[in-house]
């Protein structure tokens, strides 16, 4: 039994209170409906819903992967995101991502408080033929798994009322700051030149550094140190949410093209292709190294070649997409292979896959960028002679991995200060699903 903890429960009161206060509840006056297209706004209430669909996705990815003694904690580790960050998001998270811009790092927080004139809103600048809301809810999605996929290198040995309280700090302090700095118009990223077409930065990227941060800081588990292998407790789970990230992540990129149009349909065949490729290289791979074809590395290679896909999605050829995912996997494999020789205990390999895979990404966008694909690209990748993208986005590539990683392991230590962290050896002997939760799988 722990002790009562009032404070969550009055703060999220005090919130709702808020809600139907008059001066922050903002009913509209007049809902703007000039020059918004009923085709785009649906499909994007679609794409919405799909990349949500991620999140459910990354919990059975994740809960399959760990020991039966951990599958609850570390599903609801994913699903808790859903709720906090929802709310989070429609206080404050918007305005910080993308409220009026203070020196091109961070957004007002004033600028859309509490939702503050987001249903009766002008249209985004850069989404103008859907509503402000359905705009907000897209983003609010990709805020939601960003911190969720941080959960995978911690798992098995952290304090679930800690993971909640980094999880608001990380969103406010690390993936807003990102979001505002490589989407907004006047983010000092974007006005860079930087391409990020759905997030290898923002999500990938971030969410990979903040992992090997919480790794080094959390450090080794048990049953690491012993060596004690414990196999993973379910791969048909793995299956199953590689099956729905897979299917989300239409959303996800295709949907970034924020309308139903050619572009959209675009990123939607490079994410594919890039999968399809990203997961036989990862098997193949591993044939070549004379192991057995596994089902989890097919599902890890592909999850691999949609991270890698994603910052160029809406940038680059179909064909193009079979060299980024085969890419990709090989060298996350490579990497995974070096994370097991070493004393890094990344549960789940997020860095290397993630934080990899974006970077991967990253620089791969930076090569083969093409105007022919997407008119929006100014400067071509270096594969068209062009060398000025493929440089700003390593100057980039340096910029966010130091802000990503720096700031999470400074997180790290400001919620290690207010809520422990780490389990108890006992805890985590017994494990996270009965010493958190009181809740146990029952196999059989």
């Amino acid at each position: 039994m722990q002790k009562p903890n009032y404070v969550p429960l009055v703060l999220l009161l005090a919130v709702a209170i808020l809600g139907i206060i008059p001066g922050f509840n903002a009913v509209p006056t007049q809902i703007v409906t000039e020059g918004i297209n009923s085709g785009d706004t649906a499909w994007m209430l679609v794409a919405t819903a799909l990349v949500l669909l991620m999140t459910p996705g990354l919990a059975y990815f994740y809960g399959g992967m760990v020991n039966n003694k951990n599958v609850i904690s570390t599903m609801l580790q994913s699903f808790i995101a859903m709720g906090v960050i929802s709310i989070l998001w429609v206080v404050v998270g918007f305005s910080l991502a993308f409220g009026d811009t203070i020196g091109g790092f961070v957004g007002n927080p004033g600028t859309f408080f509490m939702f503050k004139g987001v249903l009766d809103g002008k249209p985004w600048s850069l989404a103008a033929t859907i509503p402000l809301v359905v705009f907000a809810f897209f983003q609010l999605k990709f805020a939601v798994i960003t911190p969720a996929l941080v959960t995978g290198s911690m798992a098995e040995r952290i304090n679930f009322r800690s993971y909640v309280l980094f999880m608001i700090l990380f969103s406010l302090f690390v993936y807003a700051p990102l979001a505002h700095w490589t989407w907004h118009p006047e983010g000092f990223l974007f006005k860079l030149g930087v391409l990020d077409f759905a997030g290898g930065t923002v999500v990938h990227m971030s969410a990979g550094w903040a992992a090997l941060a919480g790794a080094l800081y959390l450090k080794r588990r048990k049953s690491h140190l012993e060596a004690n292998y414990f196999p993973p407790a379910n791969i048909p789970f793995v299956l199953l949410g590689t099956g729905l990230l897979w299917f989300g992540w239409f959303g996800f990129n295709a949907g970034s093209a924020v309308g139903a149009s050619p572009l959209a349909a675009s990123a939607f065949a490079t994410t594919n292709t890039a999968a399809a490729a990203a997961g036989l290289a990862w098997v193949l791979f591993d044939a070549a190294k004379g192991k057995k074809v596994s089902a989890l590395g097919f599902c890890i290679g592909a999850v691999v070649g949609l991270v890698a896909i994603t910052p160029a999605a809406g940038f680059v050829t179909v064909p193009t997409s079979i060299f980024i995912g085969t890419i990709a996997a090989i060298t996350s494999n490579y990497i995974a292979h070096l994370r097991t020789k070493s004393t890094l205990d990344d549960t789940l390999d997020v860095f290397p896959c993630h934080g990899v895979g974006g970077m991967v990404g990253m620089v791969m966008t930076g090569i083969f960028a093409s105007k022919g694909v997407n008119s929006a690209v100014v400067d071509e990748g270096l594969a068209f002679g062009v060398t000025k993208l493929f440089t700003t986005h390593m100057l980039a590539l340096v910029i966010v991995s130091a802000f990503a990683f720096g700031m999470s392991l400074l997180l790290l230590k400001v919620t290690d200060l207010i809520l422990p962290l780490r389990v108890s050896e006992e805890d985590e002997k017994v494990g996270l699903d009965v010493s958190q939760h009181d809740e146990f799988l029952i196999e059989g």
